[in-house]
């Protein structure tokens, strides 16, 4: 029998071990990533040593990080980049340039390093965040596309560019005489690295990537892309920057072309697999017993950096104009130190920079970071709200709030609403705008609101969630608000407020997941619409009326299965299903279970005679009745003594909702 190869060995126990973890993690309901980090602590050299050779993984990891930046430079392309290049440059330089002297003063003073350069070395790997973590949860929450998560990216991208920099300088550290020679080389590298990737991305891959995708050979198209990731993350690597810079740029370079979707969605799977290797590296490099004997100052120093990067970030945020809410996201997405600390402090470890001491502290504080991470934007739209709803502050938000970009008439009413600007959005306004109807536009992008300026409509600049702009947008007059946002979260919490604000409002959604449509509808939408089933509905709309159908029978059986909410040409969902939806609505609101009191005045009153909603402004989501639960009841559902009821809504909410359970005199008038 031949012998099994250790490195074919460890890579099968490190695939199986993600998927082990990954699970686990799903399970929890926690991002993947947090399993990848957690299996890889169990399975390294300081958990059961089942993998006690880490570095056969790591070229499998760098290969890992390549695809991360490979296919965020083709989704994130030229265009959006310039959309942010404000943010990406001049943002990036104040924070990382902020970080950076700030940590070098502080260790310095406190006599932390021997001298100042070790302390802007350590400013160095502490103004660096994590890019695979920020960008899997983003895309795990459908957050990329969001202002606060292109603000991220952009300032993420910036850092990683940098990273090259910062290691081509890494020498001159212990050479201060060095120092101006250093950066005037690292500079031309750059500049020539550059230089050839524009005039090899509009002279020479165009050409080629065309002549590979007329072959019709997915294969050679895939080897290809790979080759072109990999060739230029090691091109970079050559001249002593970082393989990042090189990938991130190949993507770049498909992002402008016609093939750039294909390209993307070949990598997708090879970036998934071999990101998983790249978490559980940096699982790894983690020491449970090194955390464990410096539990204390290890925690200390998480929360000084967390809190500390985030008081950097968000008024740098604020200053490029964008909302508070948004500032707020973004502050608690790039508190974390990144993964490619870990790359520049092993670095300066070897070269004598910072002692192992240091170094392990250095390491344990970074991993602790990023488990923290995915966790703290999962929750950052419930603080940033409580924050906006803080009394103190809110009196600011409010007076800060009417120095933002304002144009709506003081007579307008009987006008539509429409929340978003961007694709969905701008084709939702073309319509009402060429029929005549009054509008107003809200969005939180400058770009939008300089090409609603430019013609004229009526706009609000801020986030449609908050309640201080749809105060502005006189909803209470309003015929209708349609919400077209890319942000599921912000959708659920604008859609709450709208009907605080107008009872009655007309509301239809837009929903990115099929999971969405109910969870929307019970939420209070007249309509949710989702585009794919839009999408099919309008070729069977198509092929019926090819087979001979009439046009009032096709209407009919259109217009049918939207009323149901396209339930007839869904998958059945299992209740796991329908829980997990309602978990990830709590995200953004506060959700309790609580009891119909015996005897109840609601005794067998229906959702809509006892107008719970209007009366409470909570949502009931679920009903447990007699050991069954039946999720999203109807209106026409009864209350009974004894059930149970799981609500969305605020504290405040809830409270009058057990009081109208309870008080006789308060359900009289609404039954």
């Amino acid at each position: 029998m031949a012998a099994v190869s250790p490195f074919l060995l460890d890579l099968t126990s490190v695939l199986s071990a993600s998927a082990i973890g990954g699970f686990v993690a799903n399970r929890l309901k926690q991002p993947v990533l947090l399993g990848y980090l957690a299996i890889g602590i169990l399975v390294g050299p300081s958990g059961f040593g089942l993998l006690d050779t880490p570095e056969r993984i790591q070229p499998f990891a760098e290969i890992g990080v390549a695809f991360l930046l490979f296919a965020l430079g083709v989704e994130f392309s030229l265009t959006e980049l310039k959309r942010v290049k404000d943010i990406a440059i001049q943002g990036s330089v104040l924070q990382m340039g902020s970080t950076i002297l700030l940590v070098a003063l502080g260790s310095f003073v406190l006599s932390v390093v021997r001298s100042p350069l070790e302390g802007l070395f350590l400013g160095a790997v502490l103004s660096l965040s994590s890019t695979a973590v920020v960008l899997k949860t983003l895309t795990e929450r459908g957050e990329t596309n969001t202002v606060h998560g292109q603000a991220m990216l952009a300032i993420l991208i910036v850092q990683d560019l940098a990273l090259g920099l910062m290691l081509a300088l890494l020498p001159a550290l212990k050479n201060p005489e060095d120092f101006g020679t250093a950066l005037g080389v690292a500079l031309l590298k750059v500049l020539l690295f550059f230089t050839l990737a524009l005039a090899a991305g509009y002279w020479l891959v165009p050409p080629i990537i065309k002549r590979i995708a007329q072959t019709e050979n997915s294969e050679l198209f895939l080897l290809v892309t790979i080759a072109l990731c990999l060739g230029v993350a090691l091109l970079t690597a050559s001249l002593g920057l970082s393989i990042e810079m090189g990938a991130f740029v190949a993507g770049l370079m498909l992002s402008e072309i016609d093939y750039s979707d294909q390209a993307l969605a070949k990598v997708l799977p090879l970036r998934d697999t071999f990101a998983s290797l790249f978490f559980v590296s940096i699982g790894m490099l983690i020491d449970p017993g090194v955390l464990w004997n410096n539990a204390v100052i290890i925690l200390e120093l998480v929360v000084l950096i967390m809190v500390g990067k985030a008081l950097i970030v968000l008024p740098i945020i604020l200053r490029f104009g964008y909302s508070f809410k948004t500032a707020i996201l973004v502050s608690l997405g790039l508190n974390q130190i990144g993964e490619f600390s870990f790359v520049l402090a092993l670095k300066g470890f070897e070269m004598g920079l910072i002692e192992r001491e240091k170094y392990l502290l250095l390491v344990g504080t970074t991993a602790i970071t990023l488990v923290i991470t995915p966790i703290a934007m999962k929750f950052s739209p419930r603080l940033a709200d409580k924050l906006a709803n803080f009394p103190p502050l809110e009196r600011y938000l409010r007076q800060w709030q009417r120095d933002k970009p304002l144009f709506v008439p003081e007579t307008l009413c009987n006008h539509i609403v429409v929340a978003g600007y961007g694709r969905v959005g701008r084709v939702v306004t073309n319509i009402l705008r060429d029929r005549g109807y009054p509008l107003i536009v809200i969005d939180n992008s400058e770009a939008a609101i300089q090409k609603l300026r430019s013609e004229g409509m009526p706009y609000i600049f801020g986030d449609s969630d908050s309640k201080l702009v749809l105060e502005k947008a006189h909803l209470e007059k309003a015929k209708a608000l349609a919400i077209a946002l890319p942000d599921p979260g912000s959708t659920r919490l604008l859609l709450k407020h709208a009907l605080e604000i107008a009872p009655n409002l007309d509301i239809v959604a837009r929903s990115h997941e099929n999971s969405e449509i109910d969870l929307l509808t019970q939420m209070g939408a007249t309509e949710v619409v989702q585009p794919e089933f839009e999408a099919a509905l309008e070729i069977g709309s198509h092929l019926l009326s090819t087979l001979g159908e009439s046009k009032p029978a096709i209407d009919d059986t259109i217009s049918t299965l939207r009323t149901n909410r396209y339930l007839n040409i869904r998958p059945e969902r299992a209740a796991i299903a329908f829980q997990n939806d309602i978990s990830e609505a709590a995200t953004s609101l506060h959700n309790e279970w609580i009891d119909v009191p015996t005897p109840s005045p609601l005794d067998g009153a229906t959702l809509a005679s006892a107008n719970v909603r209007n009366l409470t402004g909570v949502t009931v989501m679920a009903i447990q009745s007699g050991g069954e639960t039946s999720y999203y009841p109807k209106a026409q559902t009864a209350l009974r003594s004894g059930d149970r009821l799981l609500v969305v809504g605020k504290r405040s909410e809830v409270a009058a909702l057990r009081a109208l359970l309870a008080d006789d005199s308060s359900s009289s008038g609404a039954i």
